[in-house]
Protein backbone atom coordinates (compact mmCIF):
# COMPACT_ATOMS: atom_id res chain seq x y z
CA UNK A 1 0.00 0.00 0.00
CA UNK A 2 1.39 3.52 -1.04
CA UNK A 3 1.66 6.54 1.82
CA UNK A 4 0.67 9.45 0.20
CA UNK A 5 3.55 11.27 1.67
CA UNK A 6 3.28 15.05 4.03
CA UNK A 7 1.61 17.55 2.78
CA UNK A 8 2.16 21.47 4.22
CA UNK A 9 -1.20 23.25 3.69
CA UNK A 10 -1.45 26.99 4.08
CA UNK A 11 -5.28 27.73 4.10
CA UNK A 12 -6.73 31.44 4.39
CA UNK A 13 -9.48 31.21 7.14
CA UNK A 14 -12.32 34.20 7.93
CA UNK A 15 -14.73 34.53 11.06
CA UNK A 16 -17.82 36.25 10.33
CA UNK A 17 -20.82 37.30 12.35
CA UNK A 18 -22.18 39.92 14.01
CA UNK A 19 -20.99 42.01 16.95
CA UNK A 20 -20.77 40.25 20.60
CA UNK A 21 -21.02 36.75 18.96
CA UNK A 22 -17.34 35.82 20.15
CA UNK A 23 -15.41 35.55 17.12
CA UNK A 24 -12.33 37.39 18.77
CA UNK A 25 -12.29 35.14 21.61
CA UNK A 26 -12.78 31.85 19.66
CA UNK A 27 -9.96 32.81 17.58
CA UNK A 28 -7.80 33.94 20.83
CA UNK A 29 -8.30 30.59 22.50
CA UNK A 30 -7.68 28.38 19.59
CA UNK A 31 -4.44 30.29 18.81
CA UNK A 32 -3.20 31.50 22.30
CA UNK A 33 -5.66 29.34 24.69
CA UNK A 34 -6.53 32.54 26.50
CA UNK A 35 -9.99 33.68 26.90
CA UNK A 36 -10.46 37.48 28.24
CA UNK A 37 -13.70 38.26 29.65
CA UNK A 38 -13.94 41.78 28.18
CA UNK A 39 -12.74 41.50 24.82
CA UNK A 40 -12.26 44.69 22.80
CA UNK A 41 -14.35 45.37 19.48
CA UNK A 42 -12.26 44.42 16.13
CA UNK A 43 -12.20 47.71 14.20
CA UNK A 44 -11.93 45.95 10.48
CA UNK A 45 -9.92 42.64 11.30
CA UNK A 46 -7.09 40.88 13.05
CA UNK A 47 -4.62 38.22 11.64
CA UNK A 48 -3.61 35.65 13.42
CA UNK A 49 -2.04 32.53 12.37
CA UNK A 50 -2.03 28.58 13.79
CA UNK A 51 -0.91 25.77 12.48
CA UNK A 52 -2.57 21.94 13.05
CA UNK A 53 -1.44 18.54 12.49
CA UNK A 54 -4.04 15.76 10.47
CA UNK A 55 -2.67 12.62 9.55
CA UNK A 56 -0.08 13.12 7.57
CA UNK A 57 -0.62 16.85 6.59
CA UNK A 58 0.41 20.09 8.56
CA UNK A 59 -2.17 22.64 7.61
CA UNK A 60 -1.22 26.69 8.69
CA UNK A 61 -4.40 28.54 9.14
CA UNK A 62 -4.05 32.37 8.30
CA UNK A 63 -7.06 33.18 10.33
CA UNK A 64 -8.62 36.51 10.00
CA UNK A 65 -11.27 37.63 12.11
CA UNK A 66 -13.49 40.73 10.93
CA UNK A 67 -15.16 42.98 12.78
CA UNK A 68 -19.23 42.59 13.46
CA UNK A 69 -20.24 45.72 13.43
CA UNK A 70 -22.38 47.11 10.18
CA UNK A 71 -20.21 49.82 9.23
CA UNK A 72 -17.63 46.95 8.82
CA UNK A 73 -19.68 44.94 6.31
CA UNK A 74 -18.58 46.66 3.31
CA UNK A 75 -14.74 45.41 3.82
CA UNK A 76 -15.42 41.68 4.37
CA UNK A 77 -15.35 40.27 1.12
CA UNK A 78 -11.85 41.49 0.67
CA UNK A 79 -11.26 39.46 3.68
CA UNK A 80 -13.47 35.99 2.23
CA UNK A 81 -12.53 36.53 -1.12
CA UNK A 82 -9.75 33.46 -1.97
CA UNK A 83 -10.69 31.87 1.64
CA UNK A 84 -10.42 27.83 1.51
CA UNK A 85 -12.53 28.07 4.53
CA UNK A 86 -14.79 30.23 6.97
CA UNK A 87 -16.60 29.71 10.41
CA UNK A 88 -19.92 31.45 10.73
CA UNK A 89 -20.00 32.40 14.03
CA UNK A 90 -23.14 33.43 15.78
CA UNK A 91 -24.14 33.65 20.09
CA UNK A 92 -26.65 30.71 21.15
CA UNK A 93 -28.43 34.11 23.49
CA UNK A 94 -29.50 36.04 20.65
CA UNK A 95 -31.95 34.82 18.08
CA UNK A 96 -30.93 38.14 15.80
CA UNK A 97 -27.03 36.92 15.92
CA UNK A 98 -28.60 33.24 14.51
CA UNK A 99 -30.59 35.76 11.79
CA UNK A 100 -27.26 37.52 11.19
CA UNK A 101 -25.32 34.34 10.26
CA UNK A 102 -27.83 33.15 8.02
CA UNK A 103 -26.87 35.96 5.96
CA UNK A 104 -23.29 35.42 6.00
CA UNK A 105 -24.02 32.34 4.72
CA UNK A 106 -26.24 33.90 2.10
CA UNK A 107 -23.44 36.35 1.04
CA UNK A 108 -20.27 33.46 1.02
CA UNK A 109 -23.13 31.27 -1.46
CA UNK A 110 -23.55 34.09 -3.79
CA UNK A 111 -20.14 35.42 -3.63
CA UNK A 112 -17.62 32.81 -1.62
CA UNK A 113 -15.22 30.03 -2.93
CA UNK A 114 -17.80 27.22 -4.06
CA UNK A 115 -15.33 24.94 -2.89
CA UNK A 116 -15.14 27.00 0.60
CA UNK A 117 -15.16 24.76 3.76
CA UNK A 118 -17.86 26.93 6.05
CA UNK A 119 -18.69 26.10 9.72
CA UNK A 120 -21.78 27.15 11.57
CA UNK A 121 -20.54 27.68 15.17
CA UNK A 122 -23.45 28.56 18.00
CA UNK A 123 -20.66 30.49 20.44
CA UNK A 124 -21.51 31.06 24.23
CA UNK A 125 -22.71 27.33 24.66
CA UNK A 126 -21.86 27.70 28.28
CA UNK A 127 -24.93 29.83 28.49
CA UNK A 128 -27.51 27.46 28.29
CA UNK A 129 -29.40 28.77 30.57
CA UNK A 130 -29.88 31.78 28.55
CA UNK A 131 -30.20 30.35 25.41
CA UNK A 132 -32.79 31.19 22.68
CA UNK A 133 -31.70 29.47 19.14
CA UNK A 134 -32.05 25.88 19.91
CA UNK A 135 -28.84 23.27 18.69
CA UNK A 136 -31.74 21.57 16.76
CA UNK A 137 -32.46 24.42 14.81
CA UNK A 138 -29.22 25.48 13.87
CA UNK A 139 -28.08 21.77 13.00
CA UNK A 140 -31.32 21.21 11.08
CA UNK A 141 -30.21 24.85 9.24
CA UNK A 142 -26.72 23.97 8.41
CA UNK A 143 -27.17 20.40 7.03
CA UNK A 144 -29.69 22.45 4.39
CA UNK A 145 -26.73 25.01 3.52
CA UNK A 146 -24.44 22.20 3.22
CA UNK A 147 -22.51 23.37 6.09
CA UNK A 148 -20.86 21.75 9.21
CA UNK A 149 -22.16 22.39 12.82
CA UNK A 150 -20.35 22.85 16.27
CA UNK A 151 -22.00 24.33 19.12
CA UNK A 152 -18.71 26.17 20.86
CA UNK A 153 -17.42 27.78 24.22
CA UNK A 154 -14.40 30.55 23.97
CA UNK A 155 -15.12 30.85 27.49
CA UNK A 156 -14.98 27.19 28.65
CA UNK A 157 -13.11 26.02 25.30
CA UNK A 158 -15.61 23.37 24.50
CA UNK A 159 -15.60 22.64 20.83
CA UNK A 160 -12.84 25.38 19.88
CA UNK A 161 -10.21 23.11 18.82
CA UNK A 162 -12.50 20.99 17.32
CA UNK A 163 -13.91 23.41 14.65
CA UNK A 164 -10.42 24.20 13.34
CA UNK A 165 -9.65 20.64 13.29
CA UNK A 166 -12.76 19.33 11.62
CA UNK A 167 -12.04 22.74 9.06
CA UNK A 168 -8.47 21.07 7.89
CA UNK A 169 -9.98 17.72 8.12
CA UNK A 170 -12.73 18.78 5.09
CA UNK A 171 -10.31 21.09 3.11
CA UNK A 172 -9.44 19.57 -0.21
CA UNK A 173 -6.17 17.98 -0.55
CA UNK A 174 -3.50 18.33 -3.66
CA UNK A 175 -5.39 19.47 -6.93
CA UNK A 176 -3.44 17.99 -9.99
CA UNK A 177 -3.67 20.97 -12.46
CA UNK A 178 -3.81 24.14 -9.25
CA UNK A 179 -4.26 24.43 -5.75
CA UNK A 180 -7.95 24.83 -4.63
CA UNK A 181 -8.39 28.73 -4.02
CA UNK A 182 -7.40 30.23 -0.72
CA UNK A 183 -4.44 27.37 -0.10
CA UNK A 184 -1.14 26.90 -0.90
CA UNK A 185 -0.39 23.40 -1.26
CA UNK A 186 3.95 23.17 -0.28
CA UNK A 187 5.11 19.07 -1.06
CA UNK A 188 8.48 20.50 0.31
CA UNK A 189 10.69 18.90 -2.15
CA UNK A 190 14.25 18.52 -1.72
CA UNK A 191 16.29 21.34 -1.29
CA UNK A 192 17.65 22.82 -4.64
CA UNK A 193 15.79 19.86 -7.36
CA UNK A 194 13.97 21.14 -10.11
CA UNK A 195 11.17 18.54 -10.20
CA UNK A 196 9.72 16.16 -7.72
CA UNK A 197 10.80 11.97 -7.72
CA UNK A 198 8.77 9.41 -7.34
CA UNK A 199 8.62 6.90 -4.47
CA UNK A 200 11.97 8.15 -2.53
Amino acid sequence: MASSGHNNLNAKLVLLGDMGAGKSSLVIRFVKGQFLEFQESTIGAAFFSSTVSINNDTVKFEIWDTAGQERYHSLAPMYYRGAAAAIIVYDITSTDSFARAKKWVQELQKQGNPNMVVALAGNKADLEDKRKVTAEEARLYAEENGLFFMETSAKTAVNVNDVFYEIAKRLPRAQPAQSPAGMVLTDKPAEGSQAASCCT
